[in-house]
């Protein structure tokens, strides 16, 4: 039979994980009537780390804080505010860290540098081991005459 004529479960397990993160956390009572202000607050959203999870945005977490960042942002949007006003609330609330991408400022250069300076480094230490790997070896230094004696004898005498 061929692959379409039954379902096979790894390709369903497949379709699961390619997909999954097509699904966004935003449940139906949060969004806005406005789709203008609903794109909106799409966009902020997406803007913001969920500070439970931390390596994904707002919008795509299921984490309880989360959807009340969420919840925020939009009461906020319907409150007139920009959506500078919307950050820079959330960012009073939060800290910076809340920002997927923090401005470059004296508190967060190590966040934009951190990386870059740690890899140099590393490579870096990488080179001066392999440097020290390669080095020319040291020359053997010659016999004295009292080992000299005593290799002549194992040479000659083995059990000895």
């Amino acid at each position: 039979m061929n692959a379409f004529g039954r379902t096979n479960p790894l390709w369903l397990l497949l379709c699961v994980l390619l997909f999954s993160s097509l699904a966004h956390a935003v449940e139906p009572d949060e969004k806005l009537a406005d789709p203008a202000l609903e794109a909106r607050a799409r966009a902020l959203t997406a803007e913001l780390r969920c500070v439970v999870c931390q390596n994904q945005s707002v919008d795509d977490s299921d984490a309880p804080l989360a959807k009340d960042i969420r919840v925020l942002v939009r009461e906020r949007i319907m409150a007139g505010d920009t959506d500078e006003e919307v950050i820079d609330y959330i960012v009073a609330r939060y800290g910076r860290f809340v920002l997927l991408n923090p401005p470059l400022s004296g508190d967060t250069v190590l966040l934009w540098f951190g990386p870059g300076i740690l890899l140099v480094v590393g490579l870096a230490l990488a080179y001066l081991y392999v440097r020290r790997l390669n080095r020319a070896p040291v020359a053997p230094q010659p016999l004295s005459p009292a080992e000299e004696d005593a290799v002549k004898r194992i040479i000659e005498d083995p059990r000895a």
